[in-house]
């Protein structure tokens, strides 16, 4: 697939790099070029991906079959929205979490119980086609889970099922093998309310290479 990643932090190019191993097209879009192409981090992770292409946000979703949204929830909206016209009819998968660092740690939720941060960028782009995943774990666990050593869960969240299952697809390509679909858009809010537990998982244990793992009883499907 022809994929477009907004972002080139942390996320975007752990995101970025792996479907670009797994042989896909790729674009990040960034909002300033100079800038980005200078960091060290992404000097570095260019040399082994030299045919990730680096272009603005603006027009960087034209002709993309996927958009991943791998930016931060506080700057995700404005991003999008420079974005644009190219959204329509483009499958967004939506991996940000809004997370609110303004009140000290732990970060709050600046959107949470009656309401989701998927619903809002839906709400914003209402002919795009978005799917919320992956935000229930770090970006190292989002494209190599087999590193955790068994099968952990990750769950989907979306209004279209032609878009769920292009984003399942490409989770199974991933190596995620047990995906659970919660059903439409507004099943996001859950996981998105599972970063408050997150993180205070991730403060017990010392770090964050960890996963969630749904153990099914006998009576239900695997």
């Amino acid at each position: 697939m022809k994929i477009t990643v907004l972002g080139t932090g942390a996320v975007g190019r752990a995101v970025a790099g792996r479907l670009d191993d797994l042989g896909h097209d790729l674009t990040m879009a960034t909002r300033d070029l100079a800038a980005t192409a200078g960091r060290e981090e992404h000097t570095s992770w260019a040399e082994a991906h030299a045919d990730v292409r680096l272009v603005p946000f603006a027009g960087s979703a034209d002709g993309a079959d996927l958009v991943v949204n791998a930016l931060g929830g506080d700057i995700a909206l404005g991003v999008l929205d420079e974005v644009g016209p190219d959204l329509v009819g483009r499958v967004l998968l939506d991996l940000s979490n809004p997370l609110d660092h303004g009140h000290g740690f732990p970060p709050r939720l600046f959107v949470k119980d009656d309401d989701s941060f998927a619903e809002q960028v839906q709400r914003a782009h209402p002919e795009a086609l978005v799917v919320k995943t992956l935000n229930t774990m770090n970006n190292t666990v989002m494209v190599d889970p087999g590193r955790l050593g068994e099968s952990t869960t990750v769950f989907v969240s979306g209004d279209e099922p032609s878009a769920k299952a292009t984003v399942t697809a490409l989770l199974r390509e991933l190596g995620h093998t047990d995906v659970i679909d919660l059903g439409g858009l507004e099943t996001a809010r859950g996981p998105e309310m599972f970063l408050a537990l997150w993180v205070r998982t991730a403060v017990a244990l010392g770090g964050s290479d960890f996963n969630i793992k749904v153990v099914r009883g006998p009576s239900l499907p695997a």
